[in-house]
């Protein structure tokens, strides 16, 4: 079963070597851009050419989006994929983020394609640096959860793992639906400028939701539906 994993931080993030080990001894391939493109949504190539530069055996950098990624992996290069995994994203992909982040729109690609997919997100707390090795034996318990479960025709899911200190016990695996609220939109304007100030960790959120339950220290799953 061949697994493909992109992300949207770029062929050279942790990120995806982090998701790699968390399926050891499983069939991947990685298909991820060529540079870093947070926030690209679901933005694709309109017609011209995308670069495909072969890294290592099953290995490329695509010069396109992550849905380009997605796009080139399917109908290219592993037609027969069975899973197209996006992350582990630094940073999380929570409630209003799935619409603006290229990390889900990879996997909202493959389920337009039939495919299924799951998107991770690492949240990150107060700038403090991700600790990969967490993530990655995270990821494995969520995947082994996940990937045994069928999908209905045009949904998949969206993971967020919590920020975690050695001193914090176990997270538990959520099932919940996605916050409604919006981003923060607080503001100032300064010489004609206008600069959003908001705190990411103080967004309004719905009680039970994925950021609430993520900012509360345990794995959101959410599965997102397009049809």
């Amino acid at each position: 079963m061949t697994i493909v994993l992109t992300n949207d931080d770029g062929i050279d993030a942790p990120g995806i070597r982090a998701l790699q080990a968390a399926l050891s001894g499983q069939a991947t391939a990685i298909v991820a851009p060529s540079q870093p493109l947070s926030g690209c949504s679901h933005q694709i190539n309109r017609g011209g050419p995308i670069a495909i530069e072969p890294r290592r055996v099953g290995e490329y950098a695509i010069g396109g989006t992550p849905a380009d990624c997605t796009r080139v992996a399917l109908s290219y290069l592993y037609p027969e994929t069975r899973w197209v995994l996006s992350g582990i994203n630094a940073g999380g992909n929570l409630g209003a983020d799935v619409h603006v982040s290229g990390t889900v729109a990879a996997v909202r690609e493959a389920t337009l394609l039939r495919v299924p997919g799951i998107a991770i997100s690492q949240y990150i707390q107060n700038h403090q640096p991700i600790n990969w090795d967490m993530a990655t034996r995270l990821t494995a318990k969520v995947l082994s959860k996940l990937m045994g479960r069928p999908l209905p025709p045009g949904r998949f899911w969206n993971v967020n793992l919590p920020y975690v200190s050695s001193d914090d016990p176990e997270p538990a695996l959520v099932e919940c639906p996605a916050c409604t609220q919006p981003l923060p939109t607080e503001f100032t304007v300064i010489g004609g400028q206008f600069h959003y100030v908001g705190a990411y960790g103080q967004r309004r959120r719905d009680p039970g939701a994925d950021v609430e339950v993520c900012f509360s220290g345990q794995i959101s799953i959410s599965e997102l539906q397009l049809w």
